[in-house]
């Protein structure tokens, strides 16, 4: 069965989709860590209570390569095949990408490449869009650019706040992700320039 590594820094919502997916034999792999750099991650706890091994590494006082070098080892530990990226506040470094080229992912909440970076619903909130969502995408060594995976629409209603916008897309990053990652773990796709494509479709 393929293994998959999560990093967390937060609540661990998207983590807990994974999970659930995992349970329901919908995930096509097994969680085999949730690594963090925040000891106090709600997100730890989750992967505790579910039976999963957890590490925690201290970012601070550290250079960027050696701070992703260190979880580098500790996912080659657990011989995980698929990195996912679940609210991990951290850029990564190139030290982290090549250890993993292809196999690390993440959910954005915006369709990008509209809106990268921080404060997505925001930006897209502001900027009007009628239609926003999540996309997960490969990562690359850059911010958010990575061949995109798979997305979800989702309306912009005239009544919207960011907040009650943002709580949305993340109902939908709940769905998309385990789905994306099913995808990814299925070995059936190909990346041709900056296009994700998968096989019979």
């Amino acid at each position: 069965m393929k293994r998959i590594g999560v990093l967390v820094s937060g609540r661990g919502s998207n983590l807990q989709a994974l999970i659930d997916a995992a349970r329901r034999g919908e995930l096509g792999g097994e969680i085999a860590v949730v690594v963090s750099n925040v000891e106090t991650a709600a997100g730890l706890e989750r992967a505790r209570r579910a039976g999963i091994p957890t590490a925690f590494r201290d970012h601070r006082g550290k250079k960027r390569e050696a701070f992703d070098a260190e979880i580098v080892e500790i996912l080659h530990a657990h011989r995980v095949d698929l990195v996912c990226l679940a609210g991990f506040m951290r850029l990564l470094s190139p030290v982290f990408v090549r250890a993993f080229p292809q196999r690390v992912v993440n959910i954005h909440p915006a369709l990008l490449p509209a809106f990268p970076g921080k404060d997505a619903q925001r930006q897209a909130w502001e900027h009007g869009a009628k239609v926003s969502g999540p996309t997960v995408h490969i990562v690359d060594e850059g911010l958010d650019s990575g061949p995109i995976v798979a997305q979800e629409a989702v309306s912009v209603r005239s009544s919207d706040t960011p907040e009650s916008l943002a709580e949305r897309i993340l109902e939908a990053e709940h769905r998309l992700y385990p789905r994306a990652v099913r995808t990814l773990l299925a070995g059936r796709w190909r990346i041709e320039g900056r296009r994700f494509l998968v096989e019979d479709e």
